[in-house]
């Protein structure tokens, strides 16, 4: 149990807002948050006089303020993830002997934050600052496949969404659907080509506290290392389980 428990209310209650799409009434913060009544009102008036929360008294319900998307907003600028991803990534590359990256999503592509090369391997088109389709990455496959169905259709409405690279990869919703839940019954994403003829990869994503995803920690190898696939993505789902829980995650 917390030692600071005004400490730990707080938390919750700022967790539970940000999980909201709309501010909530403070009957539902004190079910959510298990908090008396008396001291939901307190904390609420203490958060409300910081910033972090604002009171929507016509509506009388209650949202994060402009402290929290500060908060937000300094989080990104660290740019955390990627400072807590690179040295696992690395001990990845190292223990698979192939090069690993991490890529986060943007729209409806991937975008590559870091690339730990292993010895002797190729260069790769996944270099840092590379965007690439999502549907077509292994990294993208991990990702898309963790976000609710809804949100994958929102984010492909037709056919004109799925861009071509070399002919390869689905290219209307159904057929995203279908790898998608080949990806989850697997445990593991992967492509084959479908980047660069000749390379494999595999990924998993990372996870965020609503089991959202955050990134996908991809390696890349030779295709005609086939046999490897199943313990190469093993490392690959460690890694990302790792990293879903510094990130505190699940």
């Amino acid at each position: 149990m917390s030692q600071v428990p005004a400490a730990t209310s707080t938390m919750r209650v700022l967790r539970f807002l940000a999980s909201q799409p709309d501010p909530v009434p403070l009957n539902r913060i004190m079910r959510a948050c298990g908090l008396p009544r008396s001291t939901a009102y307190h904390l609420m008036r203490a958060m409300v006089d910081e910033g972090f929360v604002t009171h929507l008294a016509d509506e009388q319900r209650y949202g994060l303020g402009v402290a929290a998307f500060e908060v937000g907003s300094g989080y990104s600028r660290q740019a955390p993830l990627q400072r807590l991803a690179r040295r696992p990534l690395a001990q990845l590359a190292d223990q698979v002997g192939e090069s690993a990256h991490l890529a986060v999503p943007h729209g409806r592509d991937v975008l590559y934050v870091i690339e730990e090369r292993a010895p002797g391997r190729p260069p790769l088109v996944t270099d840092v600052g590379v965007r690439l389709p999502a549907h077509l990455t292994a990294s993208g496959r991990a990702i898309l496949a963790a976000l609710p169905a809804t949100q994958v259709r929102a984010l492909y409405p037709d056919k004109q969404s799925f861009v071509e690279r070399h002919g390869n990869g689905p290219r209307s919703l159904s057929a995203l659907r279908t790898v998608l839940a080949e990806t989850r019954q697997r445990g593991f994403a992967a492509e084959d080509g479908e980047i660069t003829p000749g390379l494999a990869s595999v990924a998993a994503p990372i996870l965020d506290h609503n089991g959202l995803p955050l990134a996908g920690v991809a390696v890349t190898f030779e295709a005609d290392r086939a046999g490897s696939t199943v313990e190469i993505a093993s490392a690959v789902r460690a890694t990302a389980a790792e990293l879903t829980h510094r990130v505190g995650g699940r």
